[in-house]
C-alpha cells in the first residue's frame, strides 16, 4: 500500500506540474501575442502578399511573351543572320573559324569517356578544332584514365590537349581561366563549354557558330539541356519540370526581349574576344558562368538561346547531389547580385530599361524573392495563422496567386502535369535550401564560397545497376536523416494539428500533407519513387 500511495504521490505531482507549466505558457501567450506577435505576423504576411504579387507579375509577364513569341515570333534563323558555312577553293579549310572546345572535371570516373567521346566526335574540319580536357582531379586513379582516354583519341587523329594544374584554385573558374591562357589558344575564335556529362550532337558547332559568325554583335549562343536520366525516380521528374521551365521560358524571353539570360555554364559557345573585353573568368562566386554572362552584357554584348538545339546531360539522382547543386545555384545568384547591383547601376553602356530587367527580374525577382516568398510564406508564416487567428490572409494571396503560378510553372513539361502536387510539395521543401542558400550569399556568410561538384553516375544504360548501389549507399542512417526537413516536418504537423482542434483557417488538409512531405525527404525516400509515366 505505501508503494501504491508512493506512485499516486508521483502521478499527481506530474501532472500538476504539467498543469502549472501549461498555465505559466498560457500566461505568457496571452501576454506577448497582441503586443508583438499579432504586430510582427501581420507585417510578415503583409511582405509575403508584395513578394508573392512581384513574383506573379513577373511569372504573367513572362507567360504574355512567350505566347506572343510562340505566335507571332521570328525564329533565330531570321531574327539573326544565319547561314551555313561553306567551303572556299581558295582558302580551304582556313576559311572555317577556329573552335576550341574545353571540358573542365574533376575526379569524373563515370562520364568521362562520355564527355571526351562525344567533343571529339564533333563534326568540324579536324584541322580547326581544338579539344581541351582540363583535369582537377585529384584521384590518381581517375587523372591516369582521363590521360590514358585523351591518348587515345589522340592516336585517331584527334587535336585533344590533355591539360592539368598544381591546384584547384578558382575551381571549374580557374580552371576554364588557365585553360585560355594556353598559346595554342591564340589561334582560336570561338570556344565552346561542355560540363563532363554533357554529350553534344555530332552537328553543335554546325548549328551554333554561323550565328556567331554572321553576327558580330553576339558573343554567346546557348542550347537547351536534355535529361537522359528523367524518368529514373520521381525527384529527377521533379527537377525536369523546373528546369523545362528555366529554358522554355525564361531563357527563351530574356533571349528574344533583351538578348541577355544568364549563361548555363555549360551546352554553350562563346566568342573569346567577347570573354577577353568582359575581364575573363572570376572565381568571386559559385556561379561563374552568370558572373561573366552579366559582365559582358554590360559590355554592350548580345546573347542568343537556341531552344531547338539540345545536349543530353544527366540531372542529380540523390537527394544529396541535388541538395549541394542548389545551395550553389541559390546562394551564388544572390553573392553576385550584392557584389555587381552597384556596377550594373552606373554602367553606361546599356539601357535604363535593361539594367531594370537584370537587377529588378533576372536577380531580385527570381534569385532572391522566388526562393524566400516559397519558404517564408507557405511555410512559415501561413502555417503561424493559424496559431493566431488575429492575423488574416486573403484567400487571393493564399490560394489564387500560388495556384496561378504554379500552373504557368507547369507549362514547360505538360507531360508531367499530372505530377503537379508533388512538384508543389518538393518545391516547397526544396525551398528550405534555397532560402538559406540565398541568405548565406546575401550576407556573405560561412558557406558562401563552397563548391563541392554534383555527382554523376554514367549515361542511361548505367544508370539502372549503378542506382541500386547508391540507394544500398543512402540506406546508412546518418546519410538519411535530414534534421532540419524533420523540424519544418514537426512544426507544420502542430499547426495542423492545432487548426483541426482550435483553428478556423482550414489549412489543416495542406498542413498534414506538407508536413508528410518534409518527413519524407528528412528520411531521404524522396529519390526512390519512380513515377508510372
Amino acid at each position: 500500500m505505501e508503494g501504491l500511495s508512493g506512485t499516486n504521490i508521483v502521478y499527481n505531482t506530474f501532472y500538476e506540474t504539467r498543469d502549472d507549466i501549461t498555465e505559466q505558457f498560457g500566461i505568457m501567450w496571452g501576454q506577448i501575442k497582441a503586443p508583438l506577435i499579432v504586430p510582427l505576423l501581420r507585417i510578415s504576411v503583409f511582405l509575403c502578399l508584395v513578394m508573392s504579387v512581384m513574383l506573379f507579375v513577373e511569372r504573367v509577364y513572362m507567360f504574355v511573351v512567350i505566347t506572343l513569341l510562340k505566335v507571332f515570333g521570328k525564329k533565330p534563323q531570321k531574327k539573326y543572320k544565319w547561314e551555313p558555312l561553306k567551303d572556299d577553293v581558295e582558302l580551304a579549310n582556313s576559311s572555317y573559324p577556329m573552335v576550341l572546345v574545353q571540358i573542365p572535371m574533376y575526379n569524373e570516373k563515370e562520364v568521362y569517356q562520355l564527355s571526351i567521346g562525344a567533343a571529339c566526335g564533333l563534326s568540324w574540319p579536324s584541322d580547326r578544332i581544338i579539344v581541351q580536357v582540363l583535369d582537377d582531379s585529384t584521384d590518381p586513379i581517375t587523372k591516369n584514365l582521363v590521360e590514358i582516354e585523351c591518348q587515345r583519341w589522340a592516336n585517331k587523329g584527334i587535336n585533344i590537349k590533355y591539360e592539368v594544374r598544381d591546384n584547384r584554385n578558382g575551381y571549374k573558374a580557374g580552371a576554364l581561366k588557365e585553360g585560355l591562357k594556353h598559346s595554342y589558344v591564340k589561334q582560336c575564335d570561338f570556344v565552346g563549354i561542355f560540363d563532363a556529362d554533357f554529350q553534344p550532337e555530332p552537328d553543335f558547332l554546325w548549328q551554333t557558330i554561323p550565328f556567331l559568325v554572321h553576327n558580330h554583335e553576339l558573343s554567346l549562343v546557348q542550347a537547351r539541356w536534355k535529361y537522359v536520366n528523367a524518368d529514373e525516380c520521381l525527384m529527377t521528374r521533379m527537377q525536369e519540370m523546373s528546369l523545362d521551365y528555366h529554358f522554355s521560358v525564361e531563357q527563351e524571353v530574356g533571349s528574344s526581349t533583351h538578348a541577355f539570360f544568364g549563361f548555363n555554364g555549360t551546352a554553350g559557345v562563346w566568342r573569346i574576344a567577347a570573354i577577353d573585353e568582359a575581364g575573363g573568368w572570376k572565381d568571386r562566386t559559385t556561379v561563374e558562368d552568370m558572373d561573366l554572362a552579366v559582365r559582358a552584357s554590360l559590355k554592350g554584348w548580345k546573347f542568343l538561346f537556341l531552344g531547338s538545339v539540345k545536349v543530353k546531360n544527366e540531372l542529380p539522382s540523390t537527394l544529396k547531389a541535388y541538395r549541394y547543386q542548389q545551395h550553389r545555384w541559390s546562394c551564388g545568384p544572390a553573392n553576385l547580385f550584392r557584389k555587381m547591383c552597384m556596377e550594373i547601376i552606373r554602367n553606361k553602356k546599356v539601357s535604363l530599361w535593361k539594367k531594370v530587367h537584370v537587377i529588378y527580374s533576372f536577380f531580385f525577382v527570381r534569385k532572391v524573392v522566388a526562393h524566400i516568398v516559397t519558404f517564408v510564406f507557405y511555410v512559415v508564416v501561413l502555417p503561424a495563422t493559424v496559431l493566431v487567428p488575429e492575423v488574416e490572409v486573403p484567400k487571393w494571396g493564399a490560394v489564387y496567386i500560388p495556384a496561378i503560378i504554379t500552373l504557368l510553372n507547369a507549362v514547360g513539361t505538360p507531360r508531367s502535369l499530372h505530377l503537379l502536387v508533388f512538384w508543389i510539395l518538393f518545391e516547397n521543401v526544396m525551398s528550405l535550401h534555397r532560402t538559406k542558400a540565398t541568405f548565406i550569399g546575401l550576407l556573405e556568410a560561412g558557406r558562401v564560397n563552397e563548391w563541392i561538384v554534383t555527382e554523376k553516375l554514367g549515361d542511361a544504360l548505367k544508370l539502372k545497376s549503378a542506382t541500386k548501389a547508391f540507394k544500398k549507399h543512402r540506406m546508412r542512417l546518418g546519410d538519411r536523416i535530414h534534421l532540419l526537413e524533420f523540424a519544418a516536418g514537426a512544426y507544420l504537423f502542430f499547426c495542423g494539428c492545432y487548426d483541426i482542434a482550435f483553428g478556423t483557417n482550414h489549412y489543416f488538409l495542406y498542413l498534414f500533407i506538407q508536413a508528410f512531405a518534409f518527413l519524407i525527404v528528412g528520411f531521404g525516400y524522396v529519390g526512390t519513387f519512380v513515377p508510372n509515366s
